[in-house]
This record gives structure tokens, sequence and C-alpha cells, in this order.
């Protein structure tokens, strides 16, 4: 029998249906760890199954004119990184921070997440890291991780090699839907602190530390303060869902809470002026925060010019709340004993669109 002759399997092509049902098996336990008693049935089904207009008795939520708010991302080039240290497990935090920090700009509560995972070649015990990163994610932010997908693509991607992305689902009450619009001179900005780069600006962040500097993940650069390249580069994004669901829940009229911008690619200035309304700006304290020692350190070794530097990366704000201003010093003080790093970013005033910087 010649080699035309010989019977084919999907195996041999480069995609393994026995693997993808090993791997169900041991996210399983990972996904239902995520589960409220809003999700209805269990994994394996066609689509999941979420119930929104639920009785009060069981979880004490309604809703009267409830609105969806729908969010998706991915994490880029951090991948990278994380093949390079082979570590996988915590990517899966970042892909839901991107969607639900998003998503909560608008006042909206996280309802599920769904992830879509494509692959060189399935390894069940590999993937199962990767999903014990998305549930980790799906459990800080209160969402049920509702289903995915995973693509086994030999043809696409290299064997260890895989890309994600996800999607996120929300609701808030239309009568506290935030958008923007009240927002006034006079009122404030406050700036919750990133945990590093996030998941943005690594493009440029490899390229200038383990390219044109030559630093290897293992390298431990005295301006890190004993982390290493590698650990400062993989930190998770900062998930903001608790602190500011928390302060919405206790300042419930509009006129407080304005406006919410999540930090990401653009920076400040690509990201604040978008929630706020036409004619109006913000004045921002330079000199309010320091700038962590990662964007000192890349922008010495590009060298990156300072304006750059704004543009690409979220210098150490990751999130900002505009707040009346007789409530920002309350609220400084709650998300300070939320375990919040936060100050005053600087004032709301006529002008822009661009922000001004004091």
């Amino acid at each position: 029998m010649s080699d035309a002759q010989i019977p084919m399997t999907y195996k041999q092509a480069g995609v393994d249906i026995d693997a993808g049902d090993d791997m169900v098996d041991l996210i399983r336990p990972l996904v239902q760890r995520t589960h409220t008693p809003r999700v209805l049935g269990s994994l394996g089904g066609f689509a999941g199954c979420f119930r929104l207009d639920y009785d009060e008795k069981l979880l004490k939520r309604n809703y009267r004119q409830p609105v969806l708010v729908a969010c998706t991302d991915g994490v880029g080039s951090k991948l990278k990184v994380a093949f390079l240290m082979d570590r996988i497990d915590t990517v899966g935090i970042d892909l839901v921070a991107m969607s639900v920090n998003d998503l909560i700009c608008c006042g909206a509560e996280p309802l599920f997440f769904l992830d879509y995972v494509a692959v060189g070649h399935l390894q069940p015990q590999r993937m199962a890291k990767i999903v014990q990163g998305i549930a980790a994610g799906c459990q800080e932010a209160g969402a049920a991780l509702l289903g995915g997908e995973t693509a086994e693509m030999p043809d696409f991607y290299r064997n260890e090699e895989f890309d994600l992305a996800g999607f996120a689902v929300g609701v808030v009450e239309r009568r506290r839907l935030i958008d923007g619009s009240r927002v006034e001179a006079g009122d404030v900005a406050i700036a919750l602190a990133s945990d590093g780069l996030h998941s943005n600006g690594y493009g440029l962040a490899r390229r200038v530390l383990l390219e044109r500097a030559g630093f290897g993940v293992d390298d431990r650069p005295v301006e890190l303060g004993g982390t290493s390249v590698g650990e400062e580069l993989l930190r998770p994004t900062r998930i903001y869902v608790r602190s500011v669901l928390d302060i919405l829940s206790r300042y419930r009229v509009k006129r407080v809470v304005k406006a919410m911008a999540h930090i990401t690619g653009g920076g400040l200035g690509g990201n604040l002026p978008r929630v706020l309304p036409e004619g109006m700006t913000v004045r921002v304290k330079r000199d309010g925060w320091d700038v962590p020692p990662i964007f000192k350190l890349i922008a010495a070794k590009g060298p990156v010019d300072e304006l750059e530097m704004w543009r690409v990366f979220n210098m150490g704000v990751g999130f900002v709340m505009v707040v009346a201003p007789a409530f920002a010093k309350p609220i400084l003080n709650r998300l300070s004993r939320l375990g919040e790093r936060c100050w005053e970013l600087g004032r709301v005033r006529k002008g822009g669109p661009e922000l001004v910087w004091a």
C-alpha cells in the first residue's frame, strides 16, 4: 500500500481531539469555581446560560431597566515575555482585566466572561495553566467564566505559542449609567495606581529592554530594586472592579461619580479625554505621584522621549474616577481602605481636548 493510500487522521494533521477532551476535564473545576447561582447548566454545552431576570430571594438583586455592556480585548505581545519565561499562569489575569476594567467605566457590574485561545499544539496541562489565570481573574472581578473556545492551529502557531482573546458582558441600571455628560469645571480627577506596565506598550518595552539594553528576563537591574526584568514585565494587570463597584454602591447618586477611564494604550492623554464632555479638560498635577521605576528604566535605556513615554504607557496611573469635589476626600479615604494607592490627579477645567499639565 502506498503512502497515498494509507488512511489519515486528524491527529496526523496536527489536531488532537482526545487532548481537547482531556483539557476540558482539567479545567472543569477551575471554571466551576467562578460560577454563582446565576449560571445555568454546566461546562460542555454549546452555549453558556446566565440568569439576568432572577428571583430577588436568590441574590437580592434586581434590575428595572437593565442595560447590557460588552467589551473585548487581548493580552498583546506581553505573551512573548510569558513564552520567554515559560510562565503562562498569569496572562489569563491580564486577559480578564483588560476587558472588565473597560466595562466598569460606565458603571456596569461584570456578569460573565468568555475566552478564545488559539494554540499551535494542544497540551492539556499547559492549557489548564492558562485557564487557571483566566479563572483567577474572573474570581477577582466577580464574573463567571461562562464559556470559551480553544482552536488547535498548527499551521498558524508554533507548538509552544498561543494567542488569547477575551469577551466580558456586564449590566448596569439605565438610570445609573455613567457617561461623563455631567462632568463640570471644578470636579476632581482621582487616580488609582497601576501595578506597572499592565498590558500595553510591550512592543516598545521589549525592544528597549530585551534588545537594545540587552537584558535577559532573569537580570535584576538595580533600578528595579531586586525584581527581575521578566518578573516586572509579567506583573499582572490590576483589576479595579471590586474597589470601583464599592464606591458606586456607596455613592449611588449620578452627580457624585461622573466619569471613569481605564488608562491603557495611549496613556492618560489618550484615554481620560475620551470620557470628558466637549470643552472640558483636566489640569493634571504632574508632581502628584512618583512614576514607577520600570518606566524610568525604559526611558533611560531607550532612550525614549518623555512625550513618547506618556503617549505609550500608563506611567503609574491605571484608572481614573472623576467625582464631585465635595465627595473627593471621603472617596479617596475609602479607596485607600480598600487597598488602592490613590491620589488627587487634578481638577476639571474648561478647555481641551488635550490635558493641561501643571
